[in-house]
């Protein structure tokens, strides 16, 4: 039985890249286990703690943390520490106690297990050859975090989640309006930071409503698990339940309610807070309400914040600025003030455009540039009328440098459909209908849902109410005609969906699917893969409300509203289903509806009053909200008269505030935040990388070891299942019995059921993880037909892993990852590696039985061991390279960083002192830990030519 005492030195089996580990603890459960060398933390269950005792035998030479060498010639163990005694680097005695050796000493443990007789398959060594070659370019991947996930490259987010998730602690307002990708906005620098290693813990706020749309978006697109906090997860815990996870999701609603579950998430440790309609959050006359409040607590406790609103100022400007102050207080703390700077930003952003159009400038446009850039724009702006590039570039640093002025544009991002491209345009088809005498006797809003009366009564009535309902003869007789095209018909209530399907069923038998809440994930994806199917598909999908939250049907076009509504954000919610960027058709809106009823009425509402079916509708809400208690009366008892002058009034005050919201678009905003050429280089590297076969190949090789089987399911998809001869049931298939994978962008995206498989996918990072975490493939013989070398002859392959061990806070991945030092020596200690690729290599050899493996590693180990003496000369030359190369860049690159800040702060004061404080503190410590970076020894492979 292991026995295991304080300050005992260990490894991590599975986190090797941690560095040496101290044991600080344990109890009958627990071992604590602290990595100084990346500051670290890790708890490890007891029985099956993945970890690996160091100790180093007679011969070996190793570090003290002060930095001399100790060659070990004795090695003892005293209260359960392991005391090593031998001759020090300059010839005089000494000896120490394991806690004193250097944490960021190398191993060998390779050549250790191939003199040992533990030797891997040939394919084995190839395999993690490759692993350690693609984990080193991912790391180094300017595009990490953003380009493998199941999302549509597009401009204006890509544009916003680099520029926010490359911050330290960013904190900002995402503000684009409705269908604009807000979520996937907040989602893709989540999976940046946590990519990059810059945030671990991280909380998600929303209303109630929005849990499960959340909860499917973050795991279907972005492959984060958050754990839903709620009653059930909270009621009778004992300990924190929120320490219990890194990712969380909770409502806004459950967290007022609760005040033990309020109280546990505010003694929890967070790095980013992140909040959905965050237009909620009112401020009146300096009296926050008690959602306001809640979050301002959160936010003055946690370093990221990302604030997520269509309508940032819907509630007025007073709202918004109290919202701007929970980022950053002490830059707005005057609402006044924050008026009068907003107001002057107007004429600069008039000038912007004019330089992005190349118009020529007026002169009040010259006059505001030379005002806001001061002496220093006058050189410039000479170069303007000039041709060729010098007039090109004096304009973009003109563009540049006034929008680094500008007041919010750290803070907040506001894109607009009007100025964004590729939406499509909507067709609107009104259908009227008369009311089937069993709906006669509903008055008011009831006959908004009709058949809900009817659906309580079905087991008792003569008939079931579809078979009376006119909606429904028109929807057959309509997708009978629509027969080559997909049609998504949305209804407010499951019960609808449900006995809409089966009418269809029995009535036409037109092939359809239903999709609902009552239904599992697995199940809604399952209906949702059946709808996308082009071939052999359903028509048609009929969706409850929760049909228009979170999924992507715009291989669609045609649209049926069985009913409407009784709210515009979800009215718009619902034609954003199929009204994407990237929609290659108009949308076609069909609305069925009762006529001389609550649904004629609630139509007209819709199309005359808020013009919400053909346009968007930015102002729906707040109109609503000011006429909705003359609505609500005018479906329950309607007046023609009364009718037609609230249809009039509300059509002029939407008319009056559409305008004034025109008049007060922050174009300067709008211009930053979809970017200015960055997104385009972002979009066609991650088309070359979409296209890049590697990925697949990779893929394929890792399955082949581990036993995977993968079969064709259709054009780009397999089928993945675990084979007879699995390597290791840990293998991350995501299913026991087995996966569709894919590798392609679109039929991932119209393929919700299918794995998408990138380079940041977990089957992939884990199937790496499992390969270079342990001693996989780390040792091996082979036999090498060349007719050019002389029978007999050995050569000695053998990769080093160049890296630095730090916290990944301070982003060394970037520029010094675990990176491949290959060195192939024959028996002069000649480097052949420059002459003789990995991959021609690695066609010419033969696998050797293990026993004959055996005996070659065991006779050649002296020859073996001064080969690989002079390979560490070799590597450790190459090392140094890297470490030189990688300390400039770093250092270049922070410089240029903390200069642009600084430069910034001096116009902006939205630019923090912390930040450009913690990236000082950060090139000093990285600077540090780039010094102390090791070459360790990670495979070696003995070649025999035959």
């Amino acid at each position: 039985m292991t026995v295991y005492t304080p300050g005992q030195r260990w490894v991590s089996d599975s986190e090797s890249e941690l560095g040496l580990g101290t044991l600080l603890s344990q109890d009958d459960r627990l071992l604590v286990m602290l990595f100084p060398a990346s500051g670290e933390t890790r708890h490890y269950a007891l029985r099956n703690a993945p970890l690996t005792r160091v100790r180093f035998s007679p011969g070996d030479s190793i570090s003290h943390h002060e930095g001399w060498l100790l060659t070990v010639s004795d090695v003892r163990e005293e209260d359960g520490l392991l005391v090593y005694s031998g001759l020090r680097d300059d010839g005089s005695a000494a000896e120490f106690q394991e806690t004193m050796l250097d944490n960021f000493i190398q191993f060998r443990l390779a050549s250790d297990r191939l003199f040992a007789s533990q030797i891997d398959p040939l394919p084995w060594f190839s395999l993690r050859y490759e692993s350690l070659r693609h984990y080193c370019r991912i790391q180094q991947s300017p595009l990490l975090g953003l380009a493998g996930v199941r999302t549509q490259p597009i401009e204006h987010q890509l544009h916003i989640a680099k520029d926010v998730a490359d911050r330290i602690a960013p904190r900002v307002l995402l503000a684009d309006e409705v269908g604009l990708g807000k979520t996937i906005e907040a989602g893709l620098i989540i999976h940046r930071q946590l990519q990059m290693g810059r945030v671990r813990r991280v909380l998600i706020v929303v209303p109630e409503n929005l849990q499960h749309q959340w909860l499917v978006e973050m795991r279907r697109r972005f492959n984060l698990r958050f754990a839903l906090f709620n009653l059930d997860r909270c009621q009778g815990a004992e300990d924190n339940p929120f320490e219990e996870e890194q990712l969380a999701l909770v409502s806004l609603e459950f967290l007022l309610d609760n005040p033990f579950a309020r109280q546990c998430l505010e003694a929890s440790d967070w790095d980013m807070l992140v909040v959905d309609e965050a237009h909620h959050l009112v401020w009146h006359d300096d009296n926050p309400s008690a959602e306001y409040s809640l979050i301002e607590e959160l936010a003055q406790r946690i370093p990221s914040v990302l604030l997520l609103t269509a309508t940032p100022e819907q509630l007025g400007q007073a709202s918004h600025f109290a919202r701007l102050r929970l980022l950053d207080p002490d830059r707005f703390h005057d609402l006044q003030a924050f008026r009068d700077e907003t107001a002057s930003y107007r004429p600069v952003a008039e000038a912007v455009q004019s330089l992005l159009e190349d118009a020529p400038l007026e002169a009040s446009e010259r006059k505001t540039i030379s005002q806001w850039l001061g002496g220093s724009a006058d050189h410039l702006l000479d170069q303007l009328g000039q041709s060729g590039d010098d007039a090109t570039e004096a304009r973009d640093s003109l563009v540049r440098q006034l929008l680094d002025r500008h007041g919010t544009g750290r803070v907040l991002y506001r894109n607009t459909r009007a100025a964004i491209a590729g939406f499509p345009e909507r067709d609107l088809h009104q259908h009227p209908l008369p009311c089937p005498e069993v709906y006669q006797d509903l008055e008011g809003r009831s006959a908004l849902y009709p058949e809900v009366a009817f659906q309580d009564q079905l087991e008792s009535a003569e008939s079931p109410w579809w078979l009376e309902d006119p909606r429904v003869d028109w929807l057959i007789d309509t997708l009978k005609m629509l027969k080559r095209s997909k049609v998504l018909v949305i209804c407010a209530h499951a019960e609808t969906a449900m006995d809409l399907e089966g009418a269809l069923r029995v009535l036409s038998g037109i092939p359809a699917t239903v999709f609902h809440q009552g239904m599992s994930i697995i199940e809604r994806d399952r209906a949702a893969a059946f709808f996308a199917e082009e071939e052999f598909g359903a028509q048609v999908m009929i969706c409850s409300e929760i049909g228009s939250e979170g999924r992507n049907f715009q291989f669609a076009h045609h649209l049926v509203m069985f009913d409407l509504p009784t709210h515009p954000d979800l009215l718009e919610q619902r034609i954003g289903r199929l009204d994407r960027i990237g929609q290659q058709q108009r949308i076609q809106i069909h609305v069925p509806y009762i006529e001389d009823t609550a649904q004629q009425y609630l139509f007209n509402w819709y199309h005359q009053a808020l013009n919400a079916f053909e346009a968007t509708c930015p102002t729906g809400n707040a109109i609503q909200h000011q006429y909705g208690t003359e609505l609500l009366q005018q479906l329950d008892h309607p007046q023609s008269s009364e009718w037609q002058q609230l249809l009039e009034q509300a059509r002029a005050s939407r008319l009056a505030l559409e305008q004034e919201m025109h008049n007060g678009r922050d174009r300067l905003l709008e211009i930053h935040s979809r970017g200015h050429g960055d997104a385009q280089q972002m979009m066609a590297r991650i088309e070359r990388q979409d296209n890049d076969p590697q990925l697949a190949i990779y893929m394929e090789r890792l399955f082949d070891v581990f036993g995977v089987d993968s079969e064709d399911h259709s054009d780009n998809a397999l089928v993945l299942r675990p084979g007879e001869r699995m390597l290791d049931a840990g293998f991350p298939l995501g299913d026991d019995e087995g996966v569709t994978i894919t590798y392609d962008r679109e039929t991932a995206l119209s393929r919700e059921d299918m794995q998408f498989i990138t380079w940041e996918h977990p089957m992939l990072q884990g199937g790496m993880d499992l390969v270079l975490s342990g001693s996989m493939g780390n040792s091996a013989v082979a036999v090498l037909k060349n007719k050019g070398l002389k029978p007999g002859t050995l050569l000695l392959e053998c990769l080093f892993v160049s890296e630095a061990i730090a916290p990944r806070a301070l982003q060394l991945q970037r520029y010094l990852p675990p990176t491949p030092v290959r060195c192939l020596l024959d028996i002069n200690g000649n480097d052949l590696a420059a002459k003789v690729s990995f991959e021609t290599l690695d066609g010419q050899l033969d696998s050797v039985p293990k026993h004959l493996a055996s005996k070659i590693a065991k006779s050649q180990r002296d020859v073996v061991q001064g080969m690989l003496n002079q390979a560490e000369v070799v590597a450790e030359a190459q090392h140094r390279q890297l470490m030189e190369q990688a300390s400039r860049r770093f250092a270049t690159d922070l410089d240029e960083e903390i200069e642009r800040l600084n430069a910034l702060r001096a116009v902006n004061p939205l630019v923090r002192t912390e930040e450009i404080d913690t990236l000082e503190r950060h090139k000093t410590e990285g600077l540090a830990h780039i010094g102390h970076a090791k070459v360790r020894l990670d495979a070696i492979r003995m070649l025999v030519v035959g």
